[in-house]
C-alpha cells in the first residue's frame, strides 16, 4: 500500500516508534526524528558499571509488550527479538525467610496460596478466560465503548477499587503483601481509587503471557522496531533536537512522543493561554530511585523461589509496602521502599562475562528527589538475602533528577507519564492537540505507562482518520 501523505514522528521510544510502524504500514512516509545519537528512549541498555556488563537503563521487564495487541502484530523475531521468559514471573521474598510467587500455571499459584487460592482464582479466572481481548479494551482510551462491554464491566468491578480494598478479601498477611508489590506499579498510593487496576493486569500477564525481557538488553527490543521501521522504508535522523515545531518539515501529520509540558514548549505562541495551561496541568507520579550493579554471585535469597524470578518484589508486608508509596506520593523519603528488582544475568548470559551478574533494583521517590537511595534499597535486599552487600563489584546509581536529565520525557523521575490517578486514567491527555494535524502519542496520552505501543497505535489512528486514510486495524 503506498499513499502520497507524510508523517514525521519525534522521539523514538517505543510510543514513537510504534506510531510510525503503524502508519509505515499503511503506506504513509514516515520520518523519525530523535534527539539522542541512539534511538530507543527508554529501551536503551550501556554497559554502565564493568566492561562486558549490559544494564538496562529504563525498561527491563515486559509483561505488556508481548501480550500487547498491536506488539504481537509485529515481526519483531525476524528483526532479531528474542524473549526470555523466566521460570517464574514474580516473587516476593517474607521476612521468615520464605516467599510467594506468582506462577506461570494458575492452578500451581492457587495450590502455592493456600487459603486465598480459591480468592485469586476468582479474580483472574474471568481476566484469563478472555485475556487478549480484555486486554485490547484495556489498553484503548477509556472514554469510548469497548469493543466487550460485558467483560471491561465486569473487569472494572474489581479494577476500579483501591488494592487496600480487594485486599482485605484475602484471608493471609502472605497473600495480601503479594497483591501490594503487584499494585504498587501504579506508583499511587494503594488506598486510592483504581490501584487495584494495574496489579489485577500484571497477574493476569503472568499467568497469561508471562513477564519476559529482551536477550542481550532492552535496546534490542528498539533495534528490532527500527530495523522493521526501515524495511518499510521510513527515514530515521539522529541526534535532532526539536526545541520549537518550526525545526521540523511540513508534513501531513506530526507526532510527539514527549509530554503535554514538552509539547507546550515546543509550541510555543501557536497554542492559546488556556490550551497550554489545560496541557500543563497533569499531576505527576513520584519518581524512581534506580540502581545497577555488577556481583560476583547470584543474589543470595533466603528462599528458593526468588532464584527462579525474573522479578522480585521487596517490602515485607501489605501494610509496609502501602507506607512506603504513600509516603513517595506525599514527598516523603522512606527508610524502608518498596523495591522492584531483577537479575536478568540468570536467564541471560548475554548480560554479564563468566563468573559475574547483573542486577538492578529501583524504588518510588517524591518527584525530583535528589537523593541518593542506594543505601535504603541494597539494605532492603540485604533483609531477605543476607551477605547481598558482599557480592556487589560495581553500581551506577541515578537518582530522580538524574533519570529526568538522562531522557527528559521522565519529569522528576516520574516512568509513568503521569499520575495512574482515576481522573488522569479517564481523561488522559488527548492524542489530537489543539493545533490541526499535531498529535501527542507518549505515555502521557491514553491507555498510559508501560511498554505496549498501544498510546502510539491510538495517536497513529486518530492521524490516519484525519489524513483519511483507510483505518488502521490490529491484525
Amino acid at each position: 500500500m503506498s499513499s502520497s501523505e507524510s508523517a514525521a514522528i519525534v522521539g523514538s521510544g517505543p510510543n514513537g516508534l510504534a506510531a510510525a510502524i503503524a502508519l509505515a504500514r499503511a503506506g504513509v512516509h514516515v520520518t523519525l526524528f530523535e534527539a539522542a545519537p541512539q534511538a530507543g528512549g527508554c529501551l536503551r541498555s550501556e554497559a554502565s558499571t564493568l566492561p562486558g556488563c549490559i544494564h538496562d537503563v529504563g525498561a527491563a521487564v515486559f509483561p505488556l509488550a508481548k501480550a500487547s495487541p498491536f506488539f504481537r502484530t509485529l515481526p519483531l523475531e525476524q528483526h532479531g527479538l528474542t524473549w526470555i521468559e523466566p521460570d517464574i514471573p514474580v516473587a516476593h521474598p517474607l521476612d521468615n525467610g520464605n516467599a510467594l510467587a506468582l506462577l506461570h500455571d494458575i492452578d500451581a499459584t492457587t495450590s502455592l496460596l493456600g487459603k486465598d487460592g480459591e480468592q485469586w482464582r476468582q479474580w483472574m479466572r474471568p481476566l484469563l478466560t478472555s485475556w487478549p481481548s480484555l486486554l485490547q479494551d484495556a489498553l484503548s482510551p477509556l472514554l469510548r465503548v469497548p469493543r466487550h462491554p460485558f467483560r471491561m464491566a465486569r473487569f472494572g468491578m474489581i479494577a476500579l477499587q483501591s488494592a487496600h480494598g480487594i485486599a482485605i478479601q484475602l484471608k493471609t498477611a502472605q497473600a495480601q503483601a503479594l497483591l501490594a508489590g503487584l499494585a504498587a506499579h501504579a506508583n499511587v498510593p494503594l488506598e486510592m481509587t483504581a490501584s487495584a487496576g494495574a496489579g489485577l493486569v500484571l497477574a493476569a500477564a503472568a499467568h497469561g503471557t508471562g513477564w519476559p525481557f529482551a536477550r542481550g538488553g532492552s535496546q534490542n527490543v528498539a533495534n528490532a522496531m527500527l530495523s522493521l521501521l526501515q524495511e518499510l522504508g521510513a527515514e530515521i535522523v539522529l541526534q535532532h533536537p526539536v526545541a520549537s515545531l518550526r525545526d521540523l518539515p511540513k508534513t501531513d501529520a506530526l507526532l510527539l512522543d514527549v509530554t503535554p509540558r514538552q509539547f507546550v514548549s515546543v509550541a510555543g505562541d501557536a497554542l492559546s493561554e488556556s490550551e497550554a495551561k489545560s496541557l500543563s496541568d497533569v499531576q505527576l507520579s513520584p519518581g524512581v530511585c534506580k540502581v545497577d550493579w555488577t556481583l560476583s554471585t547470584p543474589i543470595p535469597w533466603q528462599s528458593e523461589l526468588p532464584h527462579r524470578a525474573g522479578t522480585v518484589h521487596l517490602g515485607g508486608s501489605f501494610e509496609e509496602i502501602a507506607a512506603s508509596e504513600r509516603d513517595a506520593w506525599n514527598g516523603i523519603a522512606n527508610d524502608r521502599p518498596y523495591v522492584l528488582l531483577s537479575q536478568p544475568s540468570l536467564f541471560d548470559a548475554a548480560r554479564a562475562p563468566a563468573g559475574m551478574h547483573t542486577a538492578w533494583g529501583y524504588c518510588h521517590v517524591p518527584n525530583g528527589s535528589t537523593e541518593d537511595f542506594t543505601q535504603r534499597i541494597e539494605g532492603q535486599i540485604e533483609r531477605f538475602a543476607p551477605g547481598f552487600r558482599d557480592t556487589i563489584l560495581a553500581r551506577h546509581v541515578r537518582t530522580a533528577t538524574d533519570m529526568e536529565r538522562w531522557n527528559p520525557n521522565l519529569l522528576g523521575g516520574d516512568i509513568s507519564g503521569g499520575a495512574m490517578t482515576l481522573k488522569q486514567i479517564v481523561l488522559r491527555t488527548r492524542h489530537r492537540t489543539p493545533l490541526r494535524g499535531v498529535y501527542l502519542c507518549s505515555s502521557s496520552t491514553a491507555p498510559g505507562g508501560g511498554v505496549h505501543g498501544m498510546c502510539g497505535w491510538h495517536a497513529a489512528c486518530a492521524a490516519a482518520v484525519d489524513m483519511q486514510l483507510p483505518r488502521l486495524r490490529l491484525a
